[in-house]
């Protein structure tokens, strides 16, 4: 590797205190070797010919969509239908039935490309009876654009879908024309789920709260002042009674908090 390519741990400092500035992940915890060799591949896509100058627009105003590319790089969007299942049971047999009203607002933090929500999206149609005379809707938020573009297309191969029943299957996906071997989901799934790009260290745009969060497998890259900081704004964004669920290796045991421990990951307000 040329030399100007090596990464010194001052510039790797650098970079994850941007990072950590920017969106709170902290890359500080043994991920050395991992954040070296993504950013390397960074550099080769946009062709860089050293670290220095790509730290001097990374920090320059006009490096500001270099620095979402960049983080979007350094973490990893592991996702699929149904993840950590026990959430999804528990959400039909317990938290569903207690739902009176005929609001209903969701919210997946960390959507990845989509199929946390469109998982929501499919267990609510197939049991809420009257939801389509209902007012619900499921905010899907990330912090990367490439998982949003993504999520907006609800193409998946059929890999991905391996899992599914296959009644899930035939009922809210469509086999596409243009790409082979792929699927796109529905547009009665579709049209419930809102996703849009939001940083969980930024500003929260959103009015009025919610009655279901699910917040997993992202504050596993938050240390615990960060993790801290994010319980806490959740917890003014749900509803009296409103649910959270966070990932199974992401128990709140190491947070003050206010929430009512329920089962594993699962949280009340």
């Amino acid at each position: 590797m040329h030399a100007s390519h090596e990464l010194s741990d001052r510039q790797f400092r650098t970079i994850s205190d941007l990072v950590y500035q920017h969106c709170g992940i902290n890359l500080k915890d043994g991920k050395e070797a991992l954040v070296r060799a993504r950013l390397m591949k960074r550099f080769r896509a946009i062709g860089m010919d050293s670290v220095e100058s790509y730290l001097e627009l990374i920090k320059s105003k006009a490096g500001d969509h270099e620095l979402d590319q960049m983080i979007d790089a350094m973490t990893t969007n592991k996702t699929s239908f149904f993840r950590e299942i026990e959430h999804f049971i528990y959400l039909r047999e317990t938290v569903l039935p207690q739902f009176k009203g005929r609001r209903m607002r969701f919210w997946s933090a960390a959507c990845s490309s989509g199929e946390e929500p469109y998982s929501l999206a499919m267990l609510l149609r197939e049991h809420l009876a009257d939801i389509d005379r209902m007012d619900v809707l499921i905010l899907a938020t990330d912090i990367s654009r490439r998982m949003l573009e993504k999520g907006a297309k609800a193409l998946y191969s059929g890999d991905a879908l391996i899992d599914l029943p296959s009644s899930y299957l035939q009922k809210y996906f469509v086999k596409s024309r243009n790409a082979a071997c792929s699927y796109q989901v529905a547009d009665n799934v579709r049209s419930m789920v809102r996703l849009a790009r939001l940083n969980l260290m930024g500003s929260w745009p959103m009015r009025g709260s919610f009655h279901v969060i699910f917040c997993r497998n992202v504050m596993i890259y938050f240390d615990r002042a960060t993790q801290q900081q994010l319980i806490n704004r959740l917890w003014e964004l749900l509803e009296p009674g409103g649910y959270l669920f966070v990932g199974h290796s992401e128990g709140l045991s190491a947070i003050t908090h206010k929430f009512k421990y329920i089962r594993p990951a699962t949280y009340r307000k």
